[in-house]
Formats: C-alpha cells, structure tokens, sequence
C-alpha cells in the first residue's frame, strides 16, 4: 500500500511521481486506472511544490533592520 501523500518526502514523492509519469505514458491501462493514477500524480506534484516552497522559506527571509534596510536573514521555523 502507497504511503499517504501528506507523509513523503520531497525525494519519495518525486520518485513516485516519475514512476506514474512513466505508466501514463506507456499507456494500455484501463481507463479507471488511469484516471486514479493521474489523480494521485496530481497529488504528488503538489506535495512536492510544497515541499520546496517550505524550503526555500526556510533558506531565507527577508526583514528590515531599524535603518529601513533590507537583508536575508536565516529563517528558523
């Protein structure tokens, strides 16, 4: 049994994500099983554009110092 999506890891999500590209591509499926792995697919991508929109704020964050000047500063959630 697949994982929940909200439970993978960006690594996780995307290997699956690949593997479905992969079938949906090489066809031949029945058209239920097509529809449930595009959906899931779906799923996966927006994991993982979740995933990294939570990264990239966790990279960095920009404030402003008491001179109005912006900087990036480390963001520690």
């Amino acid at each position: 049994m697949s994982k929940a999506i909200h439970e993978l890891t960006f690594e996780e999500a995307l290997a699956e994500l690949e593997h479905i590209v992969r079938a949906l591509e090489g066809g031949g499926l029945p058209l239920e099983e097509t529809m449930a792995l595009y959906e899931r697919g779906r799923a996966l991508a927006d994991r993982c554009q979740q995933l990294l929109q939570e990264a990239q704020l966790r990279v960095q964050l920009l404030e402003r110092n008491e001179s109005g000047a912006i900087h990036l500063t480390p963001f520690e959630g």
